[in-house]
């Protein structure tokens, strides 16, 4: 398995290497001028020249290119010209906002979806099936923006239950003391339970609405894997053999059929990092997908390629846990590799 593991790290380094290229042409090729907008709209043609130089952007495209790898080799991310930070340093402050709301709302998905999914398996055509039909299309079918606009319209605005959708915790709140970054994790170490509810209260719904989005696919792709793996011939045979019927839809049909739905929880991870920008504009929380869009406008270029190239090494190591996780659910995966 550790072997199996290295040469994913290494078959990935292409990969890697091409999201760089890629994202480095692609920003260039933005409309505006950086230069321009730093310099202001007062700022003369010698103001702007000056600025282009100490950008850098006076070189080469291949000039640029080769200094910005050599800048990423020294673990050098560049500098946020909006903030006049160090990429890296804003990316690591404001990645544990992004990961836990992406992870609250992938937990609450599969609370909520493979549980539907099996039920609806097991009972083909009954109410719990055309209601698990439903949801999937709802959530296939509303984008996330929009759910995040109804859900805090009407239970901020409407019925006043939750808190105004304005980033993290409310005005009157202290963030707890810094451990994992994870506000709930870090106010409950801190045994500080009005920090932990107020933390939860603001985000329960940015997390509603990012569960709504990845719950259709896993409750339809487990569904789907449950009905094939019933219908199977080894499922009769551990049923006419008197086993237990909780015993043969867990120990022997789910267990078959959850490979299939831990692809597809890999891949609607990767969609929810990729959806938590508009969730963060919606909810104003300060993520790497917010301050991803606001340099996307200055035409920052060093936390745009930052940010993709972030998420892009996300993407590598959850298709590492997807494997290793292979590898625990079925032995001959791990044996294969």
């Amino acid at each position: 398995m550790f072997q199996a593991i290295i040469k994913r790290l290494v078959g990935a380094l292409p990969a890697l290497f091409g999201v760089i290229v890629v994202t480095f042409i692609l920003t260039r090729a933005l409309p505006g001028d950086p230069a321009a907008y730093f310099a202001g709209p007062a700022g003369s043609q010698e103001a702007i020249e000056e600025v282009r130089a100490k950008l850098g952007l006076d070189r080469s495209l291949p000039e640029q290119f080769v200094l910005y790898l050599r800048d990423l080799a020294r673990g050098d991310w560049g500098y946020s010209l909006t903030t006049g930070q160090p990429v890296l340093t804003e990316l690591a402050e404001r990645l544990p906002a992004s990961l836990e709301l992406t992870l609250v709302g992938l937990v609450l998905a599969v609370i909520i979806a493979i549980p539907l999914g099996v039920l609806a398996a097991t009972r083909p055509g009954s109410w719990i099936d055309h209601l698990c039909r439903g949801i999937t299309t709802a959530g296939v079918s509303l984008p996330t923006f929009f759910t995040g606009l109804l859900l805090a319209y009407v239970f901020y605005f409407l019925l006043g239950w939750a808190p105004s959708p304005l980033g993290r915790l409310d005005p009157y709140t202290t963030a707890p003391d810094f451990v994992t970054g994870f506000y709930l994790i870090d106010s409950l170490l801190a045994g500080d339970g009005e920090t932990f509810v107020a933390a939860a209260s603001q985000l329960a719904l940015p997390a509603i609405t990012l569960a709504l989005f990845v719950l259709a696919p896993l409750a339809r792709m487990t569904r789907a894997s449950m009905l094939g793996v019933l219908s199977a011939d080894f499922i009769r045979t551990a049923r006419a053999s008197g086993l237990h019927p909780f015993k043969v839809l867990f120990t022997y049909a789910f267990r078959n059929a959850l490979l299939p739905v831990l692809t597809t929880l890999g891949m609607v991870f990767s969609f929810l990092l990729g959806s938590n920008v508009l969730v963060e504009k919606v909810f104003a929380w300060p993520g790497i997908g917010s301050f991803a869009i606001e340099a996307l406008v200055a035409s920052d270029y060093a936390p745009v390629q930052g940010f993709v190239l972030a998420m892009a090494l996300l993407y590598v190591l959850l298709n590492l846990l997807i494997d290793v996780a292979y590898g625990l659910v079925d032995p001959r995966a791990r044996l294969e590799a």
